[in-house]
């Protein structure tokens, strides 16, 4: 049997999305979206839990991103999960763990528009095609950890 590396969430940005850009010009955008859950515990009291995912998007879903989304609006995501490792300004090595929004929905409803509006990174009937660099050696990262 193979395998499958697949992560589908429904959230809120935490914050704006941070965009840089790649040596070659690739835009890449990272989201911080937070999902919640509800729930009784043994008492019979209503619980909620947050859980904040790193979600990095590519190219022209990026450039959308950027354009559109901000603090607060909901999101779909879908895609793989990846960890990657890098060395800090220290020579420590590091990690992160992100979603790769290979398809991205927003759910949030703009002026009347009765719906939210979708880019898929893959290939999609629209022909929106995002070329992926998976080079991280240019981005600087400063992670809380």
């Amino acid at each position: 049997m193979s395998s499958l590396n697949k992560a589908m969430i429904i959230g809120r940005l935490g914050q704006d999305p941070e965009v840089r850009y790649t040596q070659s010009n690739t835009a890449v955008a990272t989201l911080n979206v937070a999902t919640n859950e509800r729930f009784k515990d043994r008492n019979g009291e209503l619980q909620e839990r947050t859980e904040w995912h790193r979600v990095v998007a590519w190219g022209r879903t990026a450039e959308i991103c950027q354009e559109y989304l901000k603090k607060g609006s909901q999101v779909y995501i879908e895609g793989p999960i990846q960890t990657r490792e890098w060395e800090d300004k220290e020579g420590q090595k590091r990690y992160t763990t992100e979603i790769k929004a290979l398809t991205l929905t927003m759910l949030d409803s703009r002026a009347g528009s009765g719906g939210g509006m979708q880019q898929d990174s893959g290939n999609s009937k629209a022909g929106s095609t995002v070329d992926i660099d998976d080079s991280f050696d240019d981005m600087d990262d400063d992670l809380p950890f």
